[in-house]
């Protein structure tokens, strides 16, 4: 025991205390290799699966942008691409990890006995998680302009300003992954020992971490919606205009769908984590659990939600894939011809109506 105390001294701050028993218990681990929950199988298959989707999506995405001459479209292919990047590489970084544990059994104690492995793949799980949230939510943006305000803007965004777009999510998600390596939070060792993940202890700082992320992905959740409802409701007062001047408005709808069926995959898979984080960490501590301990049930409901979180990644290139223009058709033949925006506003001068109808036809 004294060894033990000694060695829990000198190790860095991921490894709790319930980290180093399960650790230093061999026959524990035997029993929890019996539940499917925590079987390395489990991880490869659902790795393995949403590599591939990714990596489909992604050779999919390419060969669309190269006969793509919409400059509104190809924005949107950018940020779709941004967001299939991010999964795909999401996935392989923290499945290498995770799967070579499930493989191999490291000890962790003797690989990375000051964190650095562990820091690194908790801010991996924050940066491939927030960044699919905040891209749902900057994609949904700019088609809410897009199509609510198409008068605000004089061209449609360049392909530059899409890239800066993801380029800034993906720094916001970092520096925000940074935070518990600098001191607002921390990064542990989460059951069965396999990952690392923000702690859900109720201090201070862990507490404010926590409802950072939980409150940020929330909101980027509830401004999808916002956007997407308004997006939608404007594109069906277009299609029952009849005084509307006639034009294919196919692509707008075929974004309008992708991004709708982002949003509903994002809403389903995140928010049961999200408002589980934020439940716990607001919860009063399960008295009589020794310091740095989160109850055996909570670790184990957070690893149920990190495998539903896992299925957006999984399912988010098949939006694309399955919901493209040419699929559409088949299921809803008259959806090549669609009104044009400009017809929700009538009382525009004609000869500025013929050229912002010009100017949408170019894009």
């Amino acid at each position: 025991m004294e060894a033990n105390g000694s060695l829990a001294s000198e190790l860095g701050s991921c490894f709790r205390s319930t980290n180093l028993s399960i650790t230093l218990s061999a026959n524990l681990n035997a029993n929890l290799s019996e539940k499917l929950i925590v079987s390395r199988w489990f991880s490869t298959a659902f790795g393995s699966i949403g590599l591939a989707s990714n990596l489909f999506a992604l050779c999919v995405l390419v060969s669309s942008s190269r006969k793509m001459h919409s400059r509104a479209r190809s924005s949107f292919l950018i940020f779709l691409c941004g967001l299939v990047v991010t999964d795909f590489l999401g996935l392989l970084v923290t499945g290498t990890i995770i799967i070579s544990y499930h493989f191999t059994k490291f000890n962790w104690m003797v690989v990375d006995p000051a964190c650095y492995l562990c820091n690194f793949l908790g801010l991996s799980m924050v940066f491939f998680g927030q960044c699919p949230l905040l891209l749902g939510a900057t994609m949904a943006g700019e088609r809410f302009f897009g199509i609510n305000r198409p008068f605000s803007r004089s061209t449609s965004m360049s392909k530059r300003r899409a890239w800066f777009m993801v380029g800034l999510v993906w720094a916001f998600s970092f520096s925000l992954g940074l935070l518990p390596i600098l001191g607002l939070g921390e990064y542990t060792l989460q059951f069965p020992n396999s990952w690392c993940f923000i702690t859900m202890l109720h201090d201070p700082r862990n507490v404010t971490f926590c409802l950072i992320f939980a409150l940020l992905g929330i909101l980027a959740v509830g401004l999808s919606f916002f956007f997407n409802t308004v997006s939608v409701v404007t594109l069906c007062r277009v299609y029952h205009d009849r005084e509307s001047v006639q034009r294919r408005r196919d692509s707008e709808v075929e974004m309008m769908v992708q991004l709708v069926g982002i949003m509903i995959i994002a809403t389903v898979c995140w928010l049961p984590l999200l408002i589980f984080i934020i439940q716990t960490v607001l919860q009063e501590p399960t008295p009589g659990l020794p310091s740095r301990q989160i109850p055996r049930q909570t670790e184990e409901m957070l690893l149920i939600y990190l495998r539903m979180v896992t299925w957006n990644q999984i399912l988010d290139p098949w939006v694309y894939i399955l919901f493209r223009r040419a699929v559409l058709r088949r299921i809803y033949p008259s959806l090549n011809t669609r009104p044009s925006i400009i017809s929700l506003y009538p009382m525009l001068n004609p000869s500025l109506r013929r050229k912002l109808t010009q100017e949408s036809v170019l894009q």
